[in-house]
């Protein structure tokens, strides 16, 4: 019937759509599509060792570049080994398009091998899933896969692409997916009782999300907590809300325990949620969070995350930005002097205790800034020194974190990605997507040992591709973040303390991330004294091309470097 082979068109019209990378590992059922890739070369073809990893570069580069990613899996093994990086996708709300191949519709009553139900595998950690059915759709399915992936709430989304249903002739005209504007502008009887309310509180806390960063609303969130003077509280932390050494920035609710964030809550008469959902813990309160006098109001694009598990007085689905524009304005008219002196005072309040907080564990730091084995935060601070003004971070430093942002506050967008989702090894592959986004970025990327060893060869793609992204392993030998949360659980079942779980300890036999660095072709050095910590840092930033530094740290579990995950 004439017409271009689909797979040529596939190419065309995800070219027409913007994607210029491909991140992927290649099968025989997309043989035929891959063989035409290189004639299209403005379509870069990534390639990664495992799926997962393809995933995880593709997160990487989405949320460094603020754009949709482009994902090539290999029928039901290959989408197998995605589908955990893909729930981490899903629940960070990442716009990624991932296509897969199968052997063919007409083999779909053979029960082959490979066979499975796709769509229903990749269901569960997707916006949305589909196969092609028939050549004449191929570019319409297509096109409202990525409609359905850019429009908030964001997501991932699946495509399988048949082999025959590429090797048809199709006549589909390529063109632009069409754009869907969700700037749904606040109710203004609602922004006006919200902000009543807030100047009227005693205890305002602001619960934000990710939301807020997609929508570009962070400068109207700090505006609204210095007007009111209220806390503000990172939830479903991964994006840059506000600087991190603003005196109202008080961290993270954490995403472990509802125990530690309901005495957050319960404390606050006036609740603004914004662009997230309440609370997002692996083992929530199942009770009320909030005072049962407390005014809780909620804004958000999807629907679903408002009042999905706790009351709210108002809820309201809207833009962020637009509605925090209006509630700045409203706010300004509902203050009056005494408003404005208790919010003074609680701005002052929070600042001293920062302060305070911050001085107090400076002064620890110092105290065991010589030991060996080190603690991590003497090497985050030499880093942090040497860093430039505007590197990129990409944390999944987990129990190591708080060194980090201690020593390195964020203070604009873009620059410090947290690890979101619950998936191991996001940290190497993370970093190597930021850096292919932003290729004039410092970009270092962290990691556990235990999270390392999940995605390590992504270094290889780092050296195929020329990326020139630095990598930090916290090596302490241990999966301490499980060792954090056993003290929690035996505290709830009355366990007396004892040893950890042998399941729980990596000492034996040893990682050396700084050896298999260089079998994959990525100059490293191992790090086990503070001494050496000043010409390793110089060197790995001096380098051009990927490097590698692996830290020997302690493997104590202490509060301090916990709370960035448990809301302490």
């Amino acid at each position: 019937m004439g017409g271009k082979p689909g797979r040529v068109a596939v190419i065309e019209q995800l070219l027409a759509d913007g994607f210029t990378h491909m991140f992927g590992n290649p099968g025989t059922v997309e043989q035929g599509f891959l063989d035409v890739l290189s004639d299209y070369p403005s379509m870069k073809y990534f390639l990664t060792l495992q799926e997962s990893v393809a995933v995880l570069v593709a997160d990487g580069y989405a949320r460094a570049a603020r754009r949709p990613a482009l994902v090539q899996l290999h029928s039901s093994p290959g989408l197998g080994n995605g589908i955990g990086a893909l729930y981490q996708a899903k629940r960070g709300h990442s716009p990624l398009v991932v296509i897969a191949g199968d052997a063919g519709v007409r083999y779909g009553a053979m029960d082959a091998q490979m066979a499975a139900d796709l769509v229903g595998m990749a269901q569960p950690v997707t916006k949305w899933a589909t196969m092609v059915q028939h050549p004449s759709s191929l570019l319409r399915v297509l096109r409202r896969a990525y409609k359905v992936a850019v429009t908030p709430p964001m997501g991932p989304v699946y495509v399988c692409l048949p082999q025959d249903m590429l090797d048809e002739p199709n006549n589909e005209e390529v063109r632009p997916t069409s754009k869907v504007s969700t700037r749904v502008a606040p109710d203004e009887d609602t922004i006006e009782t919200i902000a009543r309310a807030l100047v009227g509180a005693k205890r305002p806390v602001i619960l934000a999300g990710n939301g807020v960063a997609y929508a570009g609303a962070e400068s109207e969130l700090q505006q609204i907590a210095e007007s009111v003077g209220a806390e503000v509280y990172e939830v479903d932390n991964g994006e840059w809300l506000m600087p991190s050494d603003h005196p109202l920035f008080t961290g993270s609710t954490g995403h472990m325990f509802g125990s530690y964030s309901k005495p957050i809550l319960s404390r606050a008469d006036v609740v603004l949620v914004v662009g997230t959902y309440v609370v997002p813990e692996v083992f929530p309160e199942l009770g009320d969070v909030f005072a049962r006098d407390a005014r809780v109001f909620h804004i958000d694009l999807d629907s679903w995350e408002i009042a999905k598990n706790h009351p709210v007085e108002l809820g309201m689905v809207a833009d962020p930005k637009l509605s925090l524009e209006k509630l700045v304005s409203a706010l300004g008219k509902a203050h009056s002097s005494g408003s404005k002196d208790a919010a003074k005072r609680r701005y002052g309040e929070a600042a001293e205790m920062k302060s305070r907080a911050l001085a107090q564990q400076l002064e620890k730091d110092a105290q065991s800034a010589g030991n060996t084995p080190m603690q991590f935060h003497t090497f985050a601070k030499e880093l942090a020194a040497r860093l430039p003004t505007d590197a990129i971070l990409f944390d999944e430093a987990l129990t190591n974190s708080p060194p980090i942002q201690r020593y390195r506050p964020t203070r604009e967008r873009g620059q410090y990605f947290l690890t979101r989702g619950g998936s191991l090894g996001v940290g190497i592959p993370g970093a190597i997507g930021a850096k292919v986004a932003r290729p004039d970025k410092t970009v270092v990327g962290f990691s556990g040992d235990g999270g390392s060893m999940y995605t390590i060869q992504a270094l290889w793609s780092a050296v195929r591709h020329d990326v020139d992204a630095k990598f930090v392993v916290c090596n302490n030998r241990s999966y301490r973040l499980l060792q954090a949360n056993i003290q929690q659980w035996w505290k709830e079942q009355s366990v007396t303390p004892h040893g950890y779980p042998l399941p729980f300890d990596l000492s034996w036999p040893p990682l050396r991330f700084d050896e298999m660095a260089k079998s994959m072709g990525v100059p490293s050095v191992r790090v086990e004294r503070p001494e050496a910590i000043p010409a390793a840092v110089a060197q790995m930033l001096d380098h051009k091309g990927p490097f590698l530094c692996d830290v020997v740290v302690e493997g104590d579990v202490r509060p301090d470097l916990i709370g960035v995950h448990c809301g302490q």
